[in-house]
Formats: structure tokens, C-alpha cells, sequence
């Protein structure tokens, strides 16, 4: 049995240790917006937070989570308020939307640790996270603008 918090719920789970936390999350839990992208921590569509911490949840095993606060795009903003989803929706940033809420996962990371960064320092954050549809420059636009409102 794993006990942690997700979204700011306590939540107990009888599961493998090393059950990877995305499908803990997706199939136990129900919040399904993290997405399976690669399951090899390659693409980054699969990011939450751990403690603050973004991770790629298909590679962090559920033993990581024990006592530790988990956030996924459902926690960051339950009505989409926060300044990354509505820049993401001003910057028409989401083509399939796919990667995007480990998208928005990353960046709110960067955010929280850096709130104004430069364009160098959202792309060397960002780098990683992959968006097969290409929107790299309205991602960082709308990161930018984010920050701004932050």
C-alpha cells in the first residue's frame, strides 16, 4: 500500500513499488490528463510534479510517490485559471494537444523557480519535452507571456 498526495488529496494505493506512477495515476486514480507518450522519460508527455519536482511519470516508480505531494495538469488549475493554460490557449499553442500537458507540467516548474526567464533559459528548460506537431515557438511565446502575468 502507497499513501501520497495527488492534487491535494491524500490517496492510498494498493500496487506494485515499482508500478510506474502514470499508470497508478491514470488507471487507479482517474486523472488522465497525463499522457503516455514513449514510456522510456524520452518525450516528457507523461510530466508531473513530485514535491514541485517535474518527472516523467512513466519512469518514476510508484515507490517514489510514498509521502510526497503529486500534481498533475488536473492540479495545476482545476478551471484552467492558470497563467500557462490561458497563455497556451492565447497562443493557440495546442495543434493534436497531445504532449501538452507535460508541456505545461515543465514550464510551470521553470515558472515557479524562475519567473522571469529568458527565451535561452526556456528553451535549455524545455528541451526534452517533445511536440511532434512543432509549436516549439508558441510555446515559448506562451510561456513568455506566463510569465508576464505571473
Amino acid at each position: 500500500m502507497a499513501a501520497f498526495t495527488v492534487n491535494g488529496k491524500p490517496v492510498s494505493v494498493k500496487a506494485e513499488a515499482g508500478t510506474p506512477l502514470l499508470w497508478v495515476l491514470r488507471d487507479e486514480l482517474k486523472p488522465t490528463g497525463t499522457k503516455y507518450g514513449c514510456g522510456a522519460s524520452l518525450c516528457g508527455a507523461c510530466t508531473v510534479h513530485l514535491d514541485g519536482k517535474a518527472v516523467r511519470a512513466c519512469a518514476t516508480p510508484l515507490s517514489a510517490a510514498e509521502g510526497k505531494r503529486v500534481t498533475t495538469i488536473e492540479g495545476l488549475s482545476p478551471t484552467s485559471s492558470h497563467p500557462l493554460q490561458k497563455a497556451w490557449i492565447e497562443q493557440a499553442v495546442p495543434q493534436c494537444g497531445y504532449c501538452q500537458s507535460g508541456q505545461i507540467m515543465k514550464a510551470a516548474e521553470l515558472l515557479a523557480a524562475n519567473k522571469s526567464p529568458s527565451r535561452d533559459d526556456i528553451v535549455r528548460h524545455m528541451d526534452g519535452n517533445l511536440c511532434r506537431c512543432g509549436t516549439y515557438n508558441r510555446i515559448i511565446a506562451a510561456i513568455q507571456q506566463a510569465a508576464k502575468e505571473a
